[in-house]
């Protein structure tokens, strides 16, 4: 699962990609077009859980769970008629997931904006409007397509066409896919379309360095909080891509005297990674044992079988039982003799659906 991040040239995308993968890897300089091809960067999921489990497991192996981000060009008005690198930026969206949408949130002289002020609700529209008709056009060439079929009787081709003609409004009015009000089935079948606007979408608020221990206070982060929640139904997650940068080569140590120096507790990075796995619609379930403590990330809504398949796919094919104890119960209860004893450890079947913190053992047929 890959969450592509975007926004308008020079923003802080590629110093925000940097500080998420704790790299080099992307170019960051004061023009547009810094970022041509897109990089890709595997990015671990903070989770102080997996501290607590390993010294109950008594191990000194742990493995993270960990997500894809891709930094992809910067997008400019006019994008989905091919101006600026359009073409390129919208197909290496079309590529993730879900959308971190990186918004300048921070007045600075020495860093060009392209559109000569700082707005973000601006720059977030610029976005919104580009992406909404590029969907429109891939919308109006699938009407095209559908209507013959639907008109030989075809049923998948008439729901398909009547979900489209409740799209093509509804995105001429500048609202995107996401915010359409559809039924279960409805959903299922727009995933087919392929939609930059139906993907889940995350504004990354990027302040200056002196805002970030009050960065709520921010009037540029009000005004994007006000208009996500308004009009896109979105999260958005306050943070400083420059003080992050210089996070990339301090100790663990350091980086959290440097924070506590600056007034905030947590990295924004980590807050922002934690909600971009939220966004992909993930979760964590752990094993824990002598060899090693490791998170393993499903779906939300998994079944114990497809919880199982995600360390081997012989686990699924020939699961039994999970035993399973939430990490709440387990941390608490401080080991597995103690979680029996209490009764919080569980045999569940094929239909048990996984709960994010579940630390489970699966039983299957080799």
């Amino acid at each position: 699962m890959k969450a592509g991040i975007v926004g308008l040239p020079n923003v802080g995308k590629s110093t925000l990609f940097n500080a998420l993968t704790r790299s080099r890897k992307a170019e960051a300089a004061n023009y547009p077009f810094c970022t041509i091809d897109p990089n890709v960067g595997v990015v671990i999921v903070p989770d102080e859980r997996l501290y607590v489990l390993q010294k109950i497991a008594k191990t000194s192996v742990v493995i993270p769970a960990a997500i894809e981000f891709v930094d992809i060009a910067g997008l400019v008005a006019g994008a989905s008629k091919g101006e600026g690198l359009g073409n390129q930026f919208l197909a290496n969206i079309r590529e993730v997931d879900a959308i971190l949408q990186v918004v300048r949130c921070f007045e600075d002289s020495d860093v060009i904006h392209t559109m000569g002020t700082v707005d973000p609700v601006r720059d977030i529209e610029v976005i919104t409007t580009e992406l909404v008709l590029s969907d429109l056009e891939a919308v109006a060439k699938r009407i095209d397509k559908t209507q013959k079929k639907a008109k030989s009787g075809d049923k998948e081709a008439q729901a398909e066409l009547a979900l489209l003609q409740k799209l093509s409004p509804h995105l001429n009015e500048g609202k995107t896919a996401n915010t359409l009000d559809v039924t279960p089935e409805e959903k299922a079948l727009m995933r087919n379309f392929q939609l930059l606007t139906a993907k889940p979408v995350l504004f990354g608020c990027n302040v200056a360095e002196s805002d970030l221990a009050n960065a709520e206070a921010n009037p540029f982060v009000q005004k994007v909080a006000d208009y996500v929640r308004t009009h896109h139904d979105a999260a958005y997650v306050p943070i400083s891509a420059k003080i992050e940068s210089e996070l990339i080569d301090l100790s663990p140590e350091e980086a959290k005297e440097f924070l506590q120096d600056l007034g905030v507790s947590d990295s924004g990075v980590s807050s922002l990674i934690r909600a971009s796995y939220a966004l992909l619609g993930l979760q964590t379930y752990f094993t824990a044992g002598e060899k090693e403590v490791r998170a393993w990330t499903i779906g939300k809504g998994w079944k114990a079988p497809q919880a199982a398949g995600v360390i081997h796919t012989d686990f699924e094919k020939g699961f039994i039982k999970a035993e399973v104890v939430s990490y709440q119960d387990l941390s608490t209860l401080g080991s597995v003799a103690a979680a029996r004893d209490a009764g919080k450890y569980r045999l569940e079947g094929k239909d048990y659906v996984f709960h994010d913190g579940d630390v489970a053992v699966f039983r299957f047929n080799k």
